[in-house]
């Protein structure tokens, strides 16, 4: 893939040191000042294009700090940012985020042109379901609906009734009024809401590579070494891990508990970029970071935002048909009521 390299990247000059002081006052508490040479001239260059192009720039909470507080436009959970994209008049969007966030936002903006700076930035729990998959669930249980995650591909949630966040799962079963629901696909998510309602939840056995790894025993040996510390955790965390937290939410939904509650000391049981990027909003708060790194979201880099903008690369195109049944599904959920998460 292309990429620029050591040889033609942009310059760091001292008209480029100026332009990009402030940003970087802000965030040299989660990016050192010898890394900052190299990522000011690209944001610099970067923000040039986004004029040049009409251009947005969507960012995941789980992006680098270069990236989400450097160029970002539009930040926030998976669904968040395809709601937000489709309401601006921006031509051209970039998703910085992994191919299912790409799919959503062209789904909810099929007249723009929407591209992701690297075609293999997937997802483990994407990958762990088809349509097909969908389709056998539909024929072994006849009738009952379909609950679909917003991490999934377009065409499982074409297949699907209604898609949900992490933070309205359980009003989206809800909704429906029965006595089951099939839920999909991560299987720790589907727990979770099964201990939150009284609906009978029938999961997958789906995951995401970087929640499944955290463990009860860790959670614990970071409240022994740190007094008073508080642990938010991602509902896609093993059972025996959110029983050790003192809240369980979406990423906007810890980012909020930050936010309004400033504790002195908090560990994040999620990706650990989104750490850094909460930090740089509340300097008053001491983070202990657990490093488990998505290696899909770390495939998106400013040098290939930069050269996506350029060459406008790489494009993400839907089935029309099937972007049609999946955008259904998305809007069904917005109707019952709008969560962020994922």
């Amino acid at each position: 893939m292309p990429e620029h390299t050591r040889a033609d990247a942009p310059a760091y000059t001292s008209e480029v040191a100026l332009a990009t002081q402030p940003l970087f006052e802000r965030v040299r508490g989660v990016i050192p000042e010898v890394e900052w040479a190299v990522h000011a001239p690209y944001i610099q260059r970067i923000e040039e294009l986004k004029r040049e192009r009409n251009a947005v720039i969507l960012s995941h909470n789980y992006q680098t700090p270069e990236i989400f507080h450097g160029v970002a436009d539009i930040k926030g959970d998976s669904l968040s940012l395809a709601v937000e994209a489709a309401r601006t008049e921006a031509d051209v969007i970039v998703l910085c985020g992994v191919h299912f966030m790409a799919e959503t936002a062209k789904i909810l903006s099929p007249e723009k042109t929407v591209l992701i700076p690297d075609l293999d930035a997937g997802c483990s729990l994407a990958e762990s379901i088809t349509g097909e998959d969908v389709r056998a669930l539909r024929s072994r249980y006849p009738g009952v609906p379909v609950v679909t995650y917003v991490n999934t591909s377009v065409e499982v949630k074409a297949e699907s009734d209604v898609c949900c966040t992490s933070s309205n799962a359980v009003q989206v079963v809800e909704s429906f009024d029965a006595d089951r629901v099939i839920f999909l696909p991560d299987k720790f998510l589907a727990d979770y809401v099964s201990t939150q309602t009284d609906v009978e939840i029938i999961g997958w056995d789906g995951t995401c590579e970087v929640h499944e790894r955290f463990t009860a025993d860790e959670v614990r040996g970071y409240r022994q070494a740190v007094p008073d510390l508080v642990v938010l955790a991602h509902p896609e965390c093993p059972p025996d891990v959110l029983a050790e937290a003192d809240y369980v939410g979406s990423t906007s939904g810890m980012a909020k508990y930050v936010q309004e509650r400033q504790p002195d000391r908090v560990v994040m049981i999620t990706e650990c970029s989104m750490s850094d990027n909460v930090a740089v909003e509340n300097p008053g708060v001491e983070f202990i970071r657990p490093c488990n790194l998505c290696p899909h979201m770390k495939r998106i880099s400013l040098p290939k935002i930069l050269h996506s903008l350029e060459a406008l690369e790489y494009r993400v195109e839907v089935n029309p048909k099937i972007a049609d049944r999946a955008r259904s599904a998305v809007r069904r959920m917005l109707e019952v009521g709008r969560g962020s998460g994922g």
